[in-house]
């Protein structure tokens, strides 16, 4: 096979074969095709597209270029969760122990965030110790002991899919609901899962903004997962809020560690207990959202919840006496609130500029090199919907930086809309397909 002759044929909009697209991934990755040859077919790809058995075609070969875990050894079902990332979203570090608790295993790798979302793995990281970089043979030991186990993307996980992302960051190649789908389902696949419930974000703060979009990745990403016989369900949820109030690393540990010992962040419980019940369903553990509902709240309520995240984060060498004792955790250089400068009721939230604001304070990455501050980040406590007075609290903010304060100020004041009208609050959970 010759490899310009395969872009030329996208290029001009034709399908490509199983054999063709395993070529080039194979390829590439063996550094027998340049990266100026494969980010020609990237755009290739992204301006003209791909069918779904092209999609799958290319997540079989991302998947393929390195190791799929067999974890049939591993008693039970085995159910992951993936999000499409937004402001605020913790879903995973409360999940993961409840349906651990609840007796489904959750096999997660997990990527770092880069812009203005936060990644799972640096939230993890926040908790002084705790290791993301386990090799395959301990993470099934984890798995096997405790239920749950949260990693990174390792060298033998779906190696085609770090060298063609960092490509596609460079080459604009980005937005492509075809390799978007392709990156994620390579390395879930890789999991040896038996089952996934996506949480597709959609608005201000996702990076599908427009609800048509989302709908759109949300069932090219089930049409994939199908095509491997894996079952799937996926919630199409709202972003344009925050989700709970804590935004930045240690801040979202500690409002996980809040919810799963019984803390009520109305938003945050809603969208994370719907996860947990689609994710127990699939489990074989609940038959309806309601019964599912119902058992996170059992092991939220019986402490087993909790003591199960003590028990992963000890399992990972993390020091779990940070979670008994969040008090005991290192502050910020500079911590100052924000109070509203008018009356009104909350009409919009630019949640972009509220995870940017984030990232100024240190909270996240400008670069992939760039040095997170774990102990950065912000309280945030409008809502929309909720009425608000003139001088009351909305927001506190945490950082080393003093040079960012009164940028980070002026990007949170000017994300509120306010109206002298009641609003209504979006609906968090949009759309629910395949349940």
């Amino acid at each position: 096979m010759n490899a310009v002759e395969l872009i030329k044929k996208k290029r001009n909009g034709l399908t490509l074969t199983n054999e063709e697209i395993n070529y080039l991934i194979t390829s590439y990755v063996k550094g027998k095709i340049p990266d100026y040859q494969f980010s020609a077919f990237l755009m290739a790809a992204f301006l003209k597209g791909m069918n779904k058995e092209e999609t799958s075609y290319l997540t079989k070969a991302m998947l393929y270029s390195g190791k799929a875990i067999d974890l049939s050894s591993v008693k039970g079902k085995k159910i992951d969760k993936h999000s499409t990332g937004g402001v605020g979203d913790k879903t995973s570090l409360i999940l993961a122990p409840i349906v651990a608790a609840a007796g489904v295993n959750v096999p997660m790798i997990s990527g770092r965030g880069l812009g203005h979302t936060g990644g799972t793995l640096d939230k993890l990281e926040a908790i002084p110790g705790f290791r993301t970089d386990i090799n395959l043979r301990r993470y099934k030991q984890i798995l096997e002991k405790c239920g749950a186990v949260m990693i990174g993307q390792t060298k033998d996980i779906a190696p085609a899919d770090k060298s063609i992302y960092a490509l596609r960051d460079v080459t604009g190649t980005i937005e492509s609901i075809p390799l978007i789908t392709a990156s994620i389902m390579s390395k879930k696949l890789a999991e040896g899962i038996d089952g996934l419930v996506l949480d597709v974000k959609t608005g201000s703060g996702a990076f599908m903004k427009r609800t048509a979009d989302a709908k759109k990745l949300a069932a090219s990403l089930i049409e994939t997962a199908e095509s491997f016989d894996k079952k799937v369900v996926a919630f199409i949820t709202d972003m344009n809020q925050p989700l709970g109030n804590y935004i930045g690393n240690w801040l979202e540990v500690y409002e996980s560690v809040m919810t799963l010992q019984g803390g009520l962040t109305e938003d945050l419980n809603e969208v994370t207990f719907n996860l947990i019940a689609a994710m127990l369903i699939l489990g074989g553990k609940a038959k309806t959202i309601e019964e599912g509902i119902e058992i996170a709240q059992y092991e939220i309520r019986s402490g087993r919840a909790f003591d199960k995240f003590l028990e992963i984060v000890k399992l990972q060498k993390g020091d779990v006496s940070y979670l008994k004792n969040p008090e005991k955790y290192p502050r910020s250089k500079y911590e100052e609130k924000i109070y509203s400068e008018k009356t009104g009721y909350i009409k919009a939230i630019d949640n972009y500029s509220i995870g940017l604001a984030a990232l100024e304070l240190g909270a996240g990455r400008k670069t992939l090199t760039d040095k997170i501050d774990a102990k950065a980040g912000i309280i945030f406590y409008p809502k929309i919907g909720k009425r608000i007075k003139k001088g009351e609290l909305t927001a506190k903010i945490f950082t080393d930086k003093k040079s960012q304060i009164e940028v980070a100020k002026k990007m949170i004041y000017d994300s509120l809309t306010y109206s002298g009208k009641k609003v209504r609050a979006p609906k968090l959970i949009k759309t629910v397909i395949n349940l």
